[in-house]
């Protein structure tokens, strides 16, 4: 399995200028080979770097640094190609479909920008890097991690590394390639976990992880956003972007400490991990404007691929459910009915008189389910 690991770069005011040099001159040339793309329509890796290959070493860069760029613009129209077949951008003939495919991809001037081991050396005992720079070589540029992610790039670094301005700090991101550990029989059955609004996490076990301040900043950042978009101001414009980082980093943030405490009771009780397959939910789910609005705020899906990550390091199984009826259903029974969930919070059996916490309810559930699916699959894979 892959991972990316992010390491903090201490580079002094020289090297900082030059790194900050050569982000500019690589987006730069990446919007002219963007541009390439456009009005030619060659937009494939291979045929793309044979067209602007020697421009874009006309613009300053060296051989390596000048094929990522190109890569990376291929890649980009790659990326659009398969939003506007999914359909994220829009129904076809919609005028923000129409705004997309009629300009070519932009790159800012501060975007990420790969290097491989020719353009990028680590000396890992030093703690120390050396990167290609459009004024040279910057050599002995300082890197801080935590010994768990020194490990990992000692053991497991292999590919590229991404270059990352944010805000005024420097990282790089490392791929480790590590090897995939043995799934554990989750001989202990399923730990069944419901995601939502209101209670971000509930697992089968009554543990609630509430979504209460989360959605307290949410909201008041959504105020906030909509003042400062009426305004319309360049200092208006720049904290709107300051404040979507700081609300993603703390969403993550909460993201990663729930799905950290799901896995590690998981793994002590030896339990798989039930999930439901929330796919395409925004498209399914009819709401009101307000839980319109937390819907599509909501990081279900971070926080189900941390989950899922960090479950698969772990060793532990994990699988997906059909989510359909399980708020519905009783778990003791199994009688579905919509009366059964008078208001948010409860649940009530209309059939036996089974009373619960409805996201504890609906977690079960899903546990139930999981252990079924996983029954079948590995049926079906012993009989093959």
């Amino acid at each position: 399995m892959k991972l990316v690991v992010q390491v903090k770069l201490c580079p002094d005011e020289t090297a900082a200028a030059a790194l900050r040099e050569t982000l500019h001159t690589c987006n730069r040339a990446a919007n002219h080979a963007s541009r390439r793309a456009f009005a030619t329509g060659i937009k494939s890796k291979t045929g793309l770097q044979r067209l602007v290959y020697g421009e874009l070493k006309g613009m300053g860069l060296s051989a390596q640094p000048a094929i990522h760029v190109a890569r990376k613009t291929a890649a980009a129209y790659a990326t659009l190609k398969e939003n506007l077949k999914a359909g994220n951008y829009g129904p076809v003939g919609s005028g923000r479909r129409r705004t997309v495919e009629g300009k070519p991809v932009r790159f800012r001037k501060d975007a990420a920008q790969p290097f491989d081991d020719r353009s990028l050396s680590w000396r890992l005992d030093a703690g120390t890097v050396s990167i290609w720079t459009v004024h040279g070589r910057s050599t002995g540029i300082p890197f801080q991690c935590s010994p768990a992610q020194l490990k990992l790039l000692t053991g497991y670094r292999k590919g590229e590394s991404d270059l990352v301005l944010r805000g005024a700090n420097w990282y790089l991101y490392a791929t480790c390639d590590i090897p995939d550990p043995d799934i554990t029989d989750p001989a202990g059955g399923f730990l069944g976990v419901d995601l939502g609004i209101v209670n971000i996490a509930t697992t089968s076990d009554g543990t609630v992880h509430a979504g209460r301040h989360l959605n307290q900043v949410r909201h008041r950042n959504r105020r906030l956003r909509s003042k400062l978009q009426k305004r319309g101001t360049k200092s208006a414009r720049r904290r709107l972007r300051h404040l979507a980082g700081r609300e993603a980093r703390f969403a993550a943030d909460t993201n990663h400490r729930i799905s950290k405490q799901i896995v590690a009771e998981a793994q002590r009780t030896c339990r798989g991990i039930a999930l439901e397959d929330l796919g395409g939910i925004r498209e399914r789910v009819r709401l009101k404007k307000p839980q319109r609005a937390a819907l599509h705020t909501w990081s279900f899906a971070q926080l189900g691929a941390f989950i899922a990550y960090k479950a698969r390091r772990a060793g532990v199984a994990v699988v997906r459910v059909d989510p359909r009826n399980t708020s519905r259903g009783c778990s003791v029974c199994g009688h579905i009915d919509k009366s059964n969930r008078p208001d948010q919070a409860a649940f009530r059996c209309t059939s036996c008189g089974f009373a619960e916490h409805a996201d504890v309810n609906a977690a079960r559930n899903i546990a139930a389910r999981g252990a079924a699916g996983w029954a079948v699959s590995h049926a079906a894979d012993d009989a093959a």
